[in-house]
């Protein structure tokens, strides 16, 4: 049944105590995205920055930050509520398709109420391991789909080869369908709690997801934790958790955070990964920023040689204006045993060059 059995309103208006931290915003509704696209070569490395024998060049979208468009809002409904809510979806700027040809809004699709005891949302949002990297990450979540803590440490592209809680595919678990969240704040302090209905007619466990995560920030300071629970259709079990600390220093950011996960793959075999990362953002001139992040992922498999690779990230970002900026990155991934596949090369390297805009 997971950590939490039959986690409902219940269990989860019984934690409520202090304010939320959703972002507070006038009444009305806001629309809200990102458009980024970027040339990207990447020397063995495909388009899709798997290993490969080869080269390839491609117009990217999403590079520095994941490209979308939403729509958030909030009304104050009286006796100190207020109705929030958040539909957002991916875009492909380089196709002009979204992100997800079966999803309309598969980033966030939720509903939910708000007040002084926190908020408590309902629909399609992201687990607490993903709340986790989102707060810590030391490259604050830049390039999603290179990023080890967000591929890996919270499983966004999980190479599980099966669906682990409702997350309405195969290849993640990064967000999850039919979720209730509570968010509530506690002066410094923050607590999460989630969980996922996994809606099999046959069991209330199956397919289900559960969690519980908490935070921290003061001042230069902050810190985040996160362990969840999933199930597959068969019962399997796949269960994480992801930590990190991130400070100041004068105007520069340093961040370390640790993941790790197993899986239940058949009922007598398992996969586990761990996943560390660390760097940071310095700025080099008013405009000029330097993010830079090395991350290792490990991993273990039955009846395999440990795997793995190395990673090291790094964007110099110029502050065109308020809202828009352009981008250079550059990558490199060392390969261990073979993780990046049989006949491609044990290293691959990539440069892109982008422009990033927000509205």
């Amino acid at each position: 049944m997971g950590i939490f059995p039959r986690l409902g309103l219940t269990v989860i208006v019984g934690a409520l105590a202090a304010g939320s931290d959703i972002a507070q915003a006038q009444d009305g509704v806001t629309i809200y995205g990102v458009v980024d696209a970027g040339i990207r070569y990447g020397q063995g490395l495909d388009s899709a920055n798997n290993g490969s024998a080869a080269s390839s060049t491609t117009l990217n979208s999403g590079i520095n930050t994941t490209s979308r468009l939403g729509f958030r809002g909030r009304e104050d409904i009286g006796g100190g509520l207020k109705a929030i809510f958040n539909l957002e979806s991916g875009i492909n700027v380089d196709t002009g398709a979204m992100a997800n040809s079966t999803k309309q809004f598969d980033r966030a699709s939720w509903v939910g109420l708000q007040g002084e005891w926190g908020a408590l949302t309902l629909g399609r949002q992201t687990t607490l391991l993903a709340d986790v990297v989102s707060a810590v990450d030391p490259l604050g979540s830049r390039y999603a789909g290179f990023n080890p803590n967000i591929g890996t440490a919270a499983l966004s592209a999980h190479r599980l080869s099966g669906e682990y809680g409702p997350a309405g595919a195969t290849t993640g678990a990064y967000r999850l369908d039919n979720a209730l969240k509570y968010v509530g704040r506690y002066g410094d302090f923050s607590l999460r709690a989630m969980h996922a209905l996994g809606e099999q007619s046959a069991s209330e466990s199956k397919l289900s997801s559960s969690g519980v995560g908490a935070g921290f920030q003061s001042g230069g300071y902050n810190a985040a934790a996160a362990y969840t629970e999933f199930k597959n259709v068969n019962g399997l079990t796949l269960k994480g958790y992801v930590g990190g600390v991130g400070a100041m220093f004068g105007k520069a950011k340093l961040s370390i955070t640790y993941g790790s996960h197993e899986a239940q793959t058949t009922a007598t075999a398992s996969t586990r990964n761990k996943t560390l990362g660390i760097g940071g953002t310095t700025p080099l001139t008013g405009n000029l920023d330097l993010v830079a992040a090395y991350y290792r992922v490990e991993r273990n498999r039955s009846g395999s040689p440990e795997d793995g690779f190395d990673r090291l990230i790094a964007f110099l970002e110029y502050k065109i204006s308020r809202r828009t900026l352009a981008y250079i990155e550059l990558d490199h991934t060392r390969w261990k045993n073979g993780y990046q596949g049989a006949g491609f090369k044990a290293n691959g390297s990539g440069a892109s060059a982008g422009i990033k805009h927000v509205f």
